[in-house]
């Protein structure tokens, strides 16, 4: 043992002997007056006030003021020479607050320490930026220093509020007969996903193990296991285009049951959401929640993860505007397209005839090629297309928007429908958002139900899954897989909050036969089925139960439920838009004997 060794544990058992930690700094109260405490932790701010040193002590529990008077002249020198973010024990007996320096606003606000030992565990250079909520830092100082910034009270509620959501999932679904089982990080890569993070095989050289995107065939696998009821707080990763609320690796609560159908699935976990909610932050959540199918979702929304939080559904008027003589809506519809409108309520009073024009050219940016309005005013319509219809079809058109004076309506036609959808969605959210409607404290939840199984890929060529290659068709569509394969609806389900995806599931195909068929319409052969798949395929020739579960983003789920406008700020280590770790420096690159291990050159 070295000298160093000696004198530094000499100097730790000294401080252990004289300073032991009672309390944490957010716990004291007045029911505390009179005790002797123990504390630990960080100096927020010193204060030397005609002779008298105020500390302001914080843990992760929060804060309580110290006060050191000069009688104690070992601890009062000391504390001359704390500085921001040193960390310290202090021992001394807790006391009322002076009346004229109680402070309410903090739990601890009526109490302080009178400090009798004051020892300085370690010293800190001065922060690159402050230790407190409401800083204009860049974020990537943020990231970089990403110790300090958990530090402050807003990041490290985040924390402990992820914690909450974590300990509620296990919790319930405890309590439910589910079973946590890991399933393996490093496993084959398969196709009909987003890009593989892949890792090299040093004992197999050539071969490559890809990080999991998702637990999804190992899940089911478990289902033919006998497990019946399984979750697992996942890690996942995928290679793909990042942007506020994505992540190249990722949390998800990953679950899977065993002889349910698709109310069993939604029935179960509108409970969990509901304890999650209440439990985690203390909100009340109404269940059950709407459901929407996917072509109601996209007919009133334009969009598969509707924000409920607001109205403003779309109307569709196609009948009504092909009989009259504006051109721009009767050539839309007679060549197969739609007409949409949005009632925005009050919109009269609220948008200048500049506003209107202003969200004309927004419509155009969003990809429409204009925007018809109606203006409802108290002296009567004024709109550049009134003079298109007759009296009648004008009242027609009214009655049909639920119009009434002071409203402004809005239209886009187009022989596509689905750019009108798209882009009148766009402009719902867009109105939603300018006018204030999406309030942030609001939890609107949403089922959104039978998405089609298949979308055709002009890219490809063929028929792509909508979900993944395992979601069973609703069974009374199960012949349009010849047939018409567009048309087949999917046992699929999202759930959404607040215009946000927050998770999405299906019941499985649990038949061999079936699932050769899919794997025939997606156009796999059936060697490259064998290939990619014949582990799970030849598990299912073992008595598989029908079977169907859900995944929600965690990380996501968190963002939403604190409000934060980016899953970085929940994360605790967290990549850039680049997927770069600023703290650690990662990606970085390796030494050449580690790439000769794994038979690896680097070409650029």
């Amino acid at each position: 043992m070295s000298i160093y060794q000696i004198i530094y544990g000499k100097v730790v058992a000294k401080l252990n002997e004289k300073i032991k930690r009672t309390h944490y700094c957010g716990q004291l109260r007045e029911s505390d007056v009179g005790s002797e405490v123990g504390l630990m932790g960080w100096i927020q701010t010193r204060r030397d006030l005609g002779g008298i040193i105020f500390l302001d002590l914080r843990d992760r529990s929060g804060i309580c003021q110290v006060v050191i008077n000069p009688e104690h002249s070992e601890a009062f020198e000391i504390a001359e020479e704390i500085r921001s973010e040193y960390v310290v024990a202090v021992k001394g007996k807790v006391a009322l607050r002076p009346e004229e320096n109680v402070n309410p606003k903090i739990p601890t606000g009526f109490v302080e320490i009178i400090c009798e030992q004051l020892v300085i565990l370690n010293k800190s250079k001065t922060p690159p930026f402050p230790i407190e909520d409401n800083i204009n830092v860049d974020e990537s100082v943020r990231l970089k220093y990403r110790y300090l910034d958990l530090r402050r009270p807003r990041m490290l509620n985040n924390i402990l509020f992820r914690n909450r959501v974590n300990k509620a999932i296990r919790d319930f679904l405890a309590e439910n007969g589910f079973i946590e089982v890991e399933t393996p990080m490093l496993t084959r890569s398969t196709p009909e996903g987003a890009r593989d993070y892949l890792v090299p095989s040093r004992v197999n050289p050539g071969s490559f193990y890809a990080l999991p995107q998702s637990p999804q065939l190992f899940k089911q696998i478990l289902m033919v296991a006998g497990i019946e009821r399984y979750y697992q707080i996942a890690r996942c990763f995928r290679d793909e285009d990042l942007r506020a609320d994505r992540q190249p690796e990722f949390t998800q609560l990953d679950m899977e049951m065993s002889f349910v159908e698709v109310d069993d699935v939604i029935s179960l976990n509108e409970k969990l959401i509901k304890y999650i909610v209440e439990q985690a932050s203390g909100r009340k959540v109404d269940i059950p929640f709407r459901r929407l199918t996917y072509k109601e979702a996209m007919e009133k929304y334009g969009t598969d993860k509707p924000d409920l939080r607001f109205g403003m559904e779309m109307v569709n008027v196609s009948d009504i505007a092909s009989q009259s003589d504006f051109k721009v809506f009767a050539d839309a519809v007679k060549d197969g397209g739609i007409v949409k409108g949005i009632n925005i309520q009050k919109g009269g009073q609220i948008f200048s005839r500049r506003q209107i024009d202003e969200l004309v050219e927004k419509a155009k940016e969003l990809g429409s090629k204009g925007m018809a309005w109606i203006n409802l005013t108290p002296e009567g319509v004024k709109s550049p297309i009134a003079k298109f219809f007759t009296e009648d079809k004008m009242n027609e058109l009214l009655v049909r928007m639920d119009a009434k004076t002071n409203d402004l309506l809005i239209f886009m036609a187009d022989t596509d429908a689905n750019k009108v959808l798209s882009t009148m969605g766009q402009m719902r959210l867009h109105l939603g958002k300018t006018l204030g409607l999406m309030k942030k404290d609001a939890l609107e939840f949403l089922w959104v139900t039978e998405f089609p199984l298949l979308e055709y890929s002009e890219e490809e060529k063929r028929f792509v899954a909508m979900h993944h290659p395992f979601t069973s068709p609703m069974d009374e569509d199960i012949p349009l897989l010849d047939q018409d394969p567009s048309r087949v609806r999917a046992k699929a389900y999202d759930i959404v909050l607040n215009g946000t995806e927050l998770g999405g599931g299906s019941i499985r195909i649990h038949s061999s036969s079936l699932q050769q068929k899919m794997f025939e319409v997606l156009g796999f052969t059936e060697e490259r089925a064998k290939s990619n798949f014949g582990f799970l395929l030849q598990a299912f020739e073992y008595g598989t139960p029908p079977h169907g579960g859900i995944a929600y983003g965690l990380d996501r789920m968190v963002m939403l439920l604190q409000g934060l406008d980016s899953i970085r700020d929940c994360i605790a280590f967290p990549k850039t838009q680049n997927a770069m770790c600023l703290m650690t420096g990662a990606p970085a690159e390796v030494e050449p004997r580690q790439l000769r291990d794994l038979h690896l050159k680097v070409t650029i």
